[in-house]
C-alpha cells in the first residue's frame, strides 16, 4: 500500500511565495509520476504540475514561469515551489502518484490535500 503524506499549505498573501512537500511511502516500482492537482470550490480538480521517474515536466498553463516542481527520487517526495502567487491560485492542493506496476497497470494513489489560500 501506498501512503501520500503532504505539508506545506497556508495562508499568504498575493505575491508570495509557499512549497509544498509530499512524502511517499510503501511499494513504489520504477516507471512513475507524482504530480500536484488542486481544486478550488465549485471546480474541478485539475493538473497544477507533474514530473516522472525520468524527469519530465509538465505545467498547467497558468502556473508556467511561476511554480516549479522537483523531485527527491532517493526519498520518494515531490515538491511544489509556488512563487507570485495570486488569488486565483487558492485551493486545496493533492499530491498525486501514478505507478506502473507488473502487467501494465497504472495505479493511481492521492494525498489527503493541503489547503492553499491567498488574500489580495
Amino acid at each position: 500500500q501506498v501512503q501520500l503524506v503532504e505539508s506545506g499549505g497556508g495562508l499568504v498573501q498575493a505575491g508570495g511565495s509557499l512549497r509544498l512537500s509530499c512524502a511517499a511511502s510503501g511499494s513504489i516500482f520504477g516507471t512513475n509520476v507524482m504530480g500536484w492537482y488542486r481544486q478550488a470550490p465549485g471546480k474541478q480538480r485539475e493538473l497544477v504540475a507533474d514530473l516522472t521517474s525520468g524527469g519530465t515536466t509538465d505545467y498547467a498553463d497558468s502556473v508556467k514561469g511561476r511554480f516549479t516542481i522537483s523531485r527527491d527520487n532517493a526519498k520518494n517526495t515531490v515538491y511544489l515551489q509556488m512563487n507570485s502567487l495570486k488569488p486565483e491560485d487558492t485551493a486545496v492542493y493533492y499530491c498525486n502518484l501514478r505507478n506502473l506496476r507488473q502487467g501494465g497497470v497504472w495505479y493511481f494513489y492521492w494525498g489527503q490535500g493541503t489547503q492553499v489560500t491567498v488574500s489580495s
